[in-house]
């Protein structure tokens, strides 16, 4: 079975790769959870953040954005000591940051899945790339999505992490064409 040669041999990676990766949906809690962990994946591997995935779940309630916009200096305090997660406080701050800005957006009638679609009217881009090496790190619609988040307020949502949110969530589908999910 020929899979994207970023999973490697890794049971996680190839379980990610099979079930999730680039699976398009419309869910606005996915949406933020995938986007969550793509922040804190800024500078690490993806492999890294998948391994503490489900601590992350735990430790930010179920990846739920409304109880997340709700956290204050001492649940900040917490996620610091906790060792399942990365600790690092500028994006546990982002998290939360984030959170805020997402509840603000849903409160103006725009849900996160929808922001992210929108840019794409609904349909998936559907790349071609042979190998890895034709797969890029950004795009000019992840520099745009990028810009835009960044002018709402939004933190560590640079063009990488953005594009790789794409791909994730299927709005960018980057499977190579070998791939036996294309």
């Amino acid at each position: 079975m020929i899979r994207c040669d970023w999973c490697g041999d890794d049971p996680l990676y190839m379980k990610y790769h099979d079930e999730e990766w680039g699976k398009p949906f419309n869910d606005d809690q996915l949406m933020f959870e995938f986007l969550l962990l793509e922040t804190f994946q800024a500078g690490l591997s993806w492999i890294t953040i998948l391994r503490k995935r489900e601590n992350f779940r735990v430790a930010f309630d179920h990846f739920n954005p409304e109880l997340i916009a709700k956290y204050d200096e001492y649940k900040v305090e917490s996620l610091m000591q906790d060792a399942g997660i990365i600790r690092n406080r500028m994006k546990i701050n982002a998290a939360v940051t984030n959170a805020q800005l997402v509840q603000q957006m849903k409160e103006e009638g725009l849900g996160l899945s929808d922001y992210f679609w929108n840019w794409v009217d609904g349909k998936p881009v559907i790349n071609h790339p042979k190998t890895m090496k034709d797969i890029p790190a950004t795009s000019d619609l992840s520099d745009r999505i990028s810009k835009d988040l960044k002018k709402r307020g939004f933190k560590f949502v640079g063009s990488t992490v953005i594009y790789a949110h794409l791909q994730a969530t299927g709005i960018v589908n980057d499977h190579i064409v070998d791939c036996h999910f294309r």
